[in-house]
C-alpha cells in the first residue's frame, strides 16, 4: 500500500528540481512525485521506506521528513513517531533509530522505520503498555493489549496476538534495520504515550512452545526503547525555524536533539518529525 511521504528540501534553482526528479525517476516503488521549488517541498507516493526515499532525493541537497500520511479524520491522532534509544529522558538503550506510525485509514497502520546499532539477525519490534523509561527499557511494562488476549504475530486474528504485536524486523551485516510494515489491528489513537521496544532476539509469535511463548515471545532483553510522541501528518508541519533557538531545518541535523550546542530542553522540544 503506497503512501505519500512529505520532505523539505533546500532547492534553490531547477537544476535542483531536476536532479531530484531524475534520481527519484530510478527508483522502484514510487508511484507519484509532485515538486516545489518555491516551497522547497517534495512529496513522494511510495511504497518504500521513507530513508531509502530520503537517501534518493539528498543528492547534494539536505532533505528532511515534514508529514506522512494521509488525512483523515483531524479529531483523531492519525501520525506518531518513537525516537529509539541514548539516554534523552525520552529514549534508552544501545540501538538508536526513529520509527513512524501511520494512520493510513481506518484499517490500515504503517510502521516504518530505521534502526541503527542492532546485531545482525532479527529482533522482536512491539509496542509496550507504558510511556516511562524512568528505569530504561525495564519500566515499559508489558505488550501492549486492548483486548487481554495472548502473545501472537502480526497476521494472527486480534483474539490471538496483543495489540502492540508486530513481528520481527532484520539487520543487515552493518546493524541497520530498515522497514516498512503494514498492520490491520493496531490504530496510533490508540498508542500514542505507549513505548516502543526493539528486542535482543527474534520474536517466536507465540509459537515456541516456551513458558514465555504465550506471554512476551521469548525474544531477550530489550535492547532500546522510545516514546511514541504526537507527529505531523502530511501538510500539517509548515516550520522551518525552531521558535524555541532559531535553529533552521537545514542546520537541524547538525546540532544534538537537546545539550550542549543546543539551548531546548525536553519540554520545549521543537518536532519537525
Amino acid at each position: 500500500m503506497a503512501t505519500k511521504i512529505e520532505f523539505a528540501v533546500n532547492m534553490t534553482c531547477d537544476s535542483c528540481v531536476s536532479k531530484i526528479r531524475n534520481a527519484l525517476g530510478t527508483a522502484d516503488g514510487i508511484t507519484n512525485l509532485e515538486i516545489n521549488l518555491e516551497q522547497k517541498t517534495v512529496v513522494v507516493e511510495t511504497t518504500l521506506p521513507s530513508s531509502i526515499v530520503q537517501s534518493h532525493i539528498e543528492t547534494g541537497m539536505r532533505a528532511i521528513l515534514k508529514g506522512y500520511g494521509s488525512q483523515l479524520d483531524a479529531s483523531r491522532q492519525h501520525a506518531a513517531v518513537a525516537m529509539l534509544g541514548g539516554d534523552t529522558g525520552y529514549s534508552y538503550g544501545s540501538a538508536k533509530g526513529v520509527v513512524r506510525l501511520v494512520q493510513l485509514d481506518n484499517e490500515n497502520c504503517l510502521i516504518d522505520g530505521t534502526i541503527d546499532g542492532l546485531p545482525p539477525g532479527k529482533h522482536g519490534l512491539h509496542i509496550h503498555e507504558c510511556g516511562d523509561i524512568s528505569q530504561g527499557c525495564q519500566s515499559t511494562g508489558e505488550h501492549f493489549s486492548l483486548f487481554n488476549t495472548k502473545h501472537g504475530g502480526p497476521n494472527d486474528d486480534p483474539q490471538n496476538r496483543h495489540t502492540g504485536d508486530l513481528g520481527n524486523i532484520e539487520a543487515d551485516a552493518s546493524g541497520r534495520a530498515v522497514f516498512r510494515l503494514v498492520d490491520k489491528v493496531l490504530k496510533v489513537w490508540d498508542v500514542v504515550g505507549r513505548s516502543m521496544v526493539v528486542t535482543e532476539g527474534p520474536d517466536d509469535l507465540g509459537r515456541g512452545g516456551h513458558p514465555r511463548s504465550a506471554k512476551d515471545g521469548n525474544s531477550g532483553n530489550k535492547i532500546s526503547c522510545g516514546i511514541i510522541s504526537r507527529s505531523a501528518g502530511i501538510f500539517e508541519n509548515q516550520k522551518q525555524i525552531c521558535a524555541c533557538d532559531g535553529v533552521t531545518i537545514w542546520d537541524e541535523r547538525d546540532r544534538p536533539v537537546v545539550g550542549p550546542g543546543r539551548r531546548l530542553t525536553q519540554s520545549s522540544l521543537c518536532a519537525y518529525i
